[in-house]
């Protein structure tokens, strides 16, 4: 895995894979995905040295820019970002449970980062506007205290982006919830 990850999000598949082409071109990067999401929305996620990411996203950027809805650079993303994209997280129990929801997939890359990297938790799942309408979110679990200031973080990163759409922290969420969720 390289250093820094990126993306770009595109209103539509055709825009996205021109778009992903153009990144690809521009500099040595690896395309982590690079598929359509709901409804009809194009993702690709790239990774490599910071300048290498950082440059295939600025090309993003002036890429069929009438259909580009969002990107983001992180440097040193937290290595649990992958594992809860592709569901592959093991969670035991939940303490409390953090749920942040976003307008696009660019926002909660970032905003699970951000919370990531804010407290004491652990990324339970990212779901990437996959059967919500574009919409995304990020569960998170740890302490009360720490999931509460992970969320209000997160949520500062992607507030003022226009992306942010609601949130809430669960103190001892009912086992008949969680069992829908671990």
């Amino acid at each position: 895995m390289g250093k820094a990850i990126g993306m770009a999000e595109y209103k539509t598949v055709s825009a996205g894979v021109f778009g992903a082409d153009a990144m690809v071109k521009t500099a040595d990067i690896e395309v982590v995905e690079a598929e359509t999401v709901c409804p009809g929305k194009y993702i690709v996620i790239v990774t490599g040295e910071l300048s290498a990411v950082a440059a295939a996203v600025e090309t993003a950027k002036h890429t069929r820019e009438e259909e580009l809805i969002d990107t983001f650079v992180l440097g040193n993303p937290d290595p649990s970002i992958f594992p809860a994209i592709y569901g592959a997280t093991f969670v035991k129990e939940l303490n409390s449970l953090g749920i942040i929801e976003t307008y696009d997939a660019a926002a909660i890359i970032v905003a699970a980062d951000t919370a990531a990297k804010t407290a004491d938790v652990s990324l339970i799942e990212i779901r990437l506007a996959r059967g919500m309408c574009g919409k995304s979110y990020v569960m998170i679990t740890g302490e009360v205290a720490a999931v509460q200031a992970a969320i209000d973080r997160a949520k500062s990163a992607v507030a003022p982006r226009g992306m942010f759409l609601d949130s809430c922290v669960i103190a001892r969420p009912d086992s008949r919830i969680t069992k829908h969720i671990l």
